[in-house]
């Protein structure tokens, strides 16, 4: 086959000045900037989204990077220009290439981990005008989480969600839900929401401090699996509030340790003693605290002491496990107490009576029950 002799130059040229590249801005330049001008081209609501977290990460660029930055202004210009000339790339200013720098990620950062989907952020963007619109801000927080609760209604459930990647990351989703991914979106929107916090980035950051232990992802080990775990390390940070021995609530005296007795249900332990022990101190320091509920035949008595938004938590008989379901207290339109959750039956949907509904779920005996509190 005949080459083309122009061609040929060009892709050596193209190889030098990349090579430039790599030895003269530490390895990451060129697939930042390629990375950029995809993101130019993303939809307008990610834009918006990104625009300003972009803003705030360029603001903090050591010193020692604008050092850096200001003496060889010059020269990376020049090669900006050379390199998208010989490549036809779309064009990037200066200002725009320290954004890039700026954006370079930690392998450690969880937005590295976290997929944003056009989508979601579209049903996000329209739950916030509607809060908006409603000015749900003005409302108690438990208010709150009813009306946000019911821009999901019909939303399919899913199960396993956070368990489909082998390495732990950050998932988020507002199209389906399982029973605690449906608790942990509608608490975090409505967090923002009651102090008129409406950007998506600290919403995410909201789900992560919600979900994990003291408040970070590290790992698989880290997110708190059982849901009073999650309801202790919520409460620390004064997130929610356990009100489950307040309304008569009794100890449920048995050991946590469902996770470790059948190791061989979850991959990330069955494949890695590390994480297989790590949930064994888990369950030891579970061991340490008390875990209250209120019996099935108690839960019409507390009515009265329920408010909206309230979280329901089905505590179980089954050996070992504390609870089998969550959802929100959901006070109907004619005032009767029910239960908005993503059901296993297959969506997001209310049952119109808490106690009829704990009273017909498989091995339950009770409730515990959490109430979110209003962000500082």
């Amino acid at each position: 086959m005949k080459q083309n002799p122009l061609k040929n130059m060009r892709n050596f040229w193209s190889l030098t000045v990349l090579g430039f590249a790599i030895a003269g801005v530490n390895n990451f330049l060129i697939p930042h900037v390629l990375a950029f001008e995809s993101q130019a081209a993303a939809s307008s609501i990610v834009d918006r989204h990104t625009e300003q977290l972009s803003a705030d990460v360029a603001a903090e660029l050591t010193t020692e990077s604008e050092n850096w930055a200001a003496t060889n202004k010059q020269t990376v210009s020049s090669f900006l220009s050379l390199f998208r000339d010989l490549n036809n790339l779309p064009e990037i200013s200066y200002s725009q290439l320290l954004e890039v720098l700026a954006r370079q990620p930690d392998l450690d950062n969880t937005a590295t981990e976290t997929a944003i989907l056009p989508e979601d952020i579209a049903r996000f963007e329209k739950i916030v005008q509607y809060a908006k619109r409603e000015k749900l801000s003005d409302r108690p927080i438990g208010q709150i989480i009813q009306a946000i609760g019911d821009n999901f209604l019909g939303q399919p459930y899913a199960e396993g969600l956070l368990d489909k990647s082998g390495t732990e990351k950050l998932i988020i989703t507002l199209n389906k839900f399982d029973c605690v991914l449906f608790v942990e979106t509608v608490l975090a929107i409505s967090r923002g929401v009651a102090i008129k916090d409406y950007d998506y980035q600290n919403f995410v950051n909201r789900i992560e401090e919600q979900r994990y232990l003291n408040g970070k992802m590290n790992g698989y080990c880290s997110r708190l699996h059982y849901f009073s775990e999650w309801i202790n390390d919520n409460q620390k940070r004064e997130t929610v509030e356990n009100i489950t021995a307040k309304l008569g609530g009794i100890p449920m005296n048995k050991q946590l340790n469902f996770m470790s007795q059948h190791r061989s249900s979850y991959p990330q332990m069955v494949k890695d003693e590390a994480t297989y022990q790590c949930i064994v101190g888990i369950e030891a320091d579970l061991a340490k605290n008390t875990v209250n509920y209120i019996p099935t035949n108690q839960i019409k008595s507390i009515y009265s002491q329920l408010k909206p938004g309230d979280i329901v938590a089905v505590a179980t008989d089954v050996k070992g496990l504390d609870v089998t379901h969550t959802g929100f207290v959901y006070r109907n339109a004619d005032g009767n107490l029910g239960l908005i959750h993503a059901s296993p039956a297959g969506a997001v949907t209310v049952a119109y009576d808490l106690h009829r509904y704990i009273s017909r779920v498989e091995s339950a005996i009770g409730i515990v029950v959490a109430r979110a509190k209003t962000p500082n």
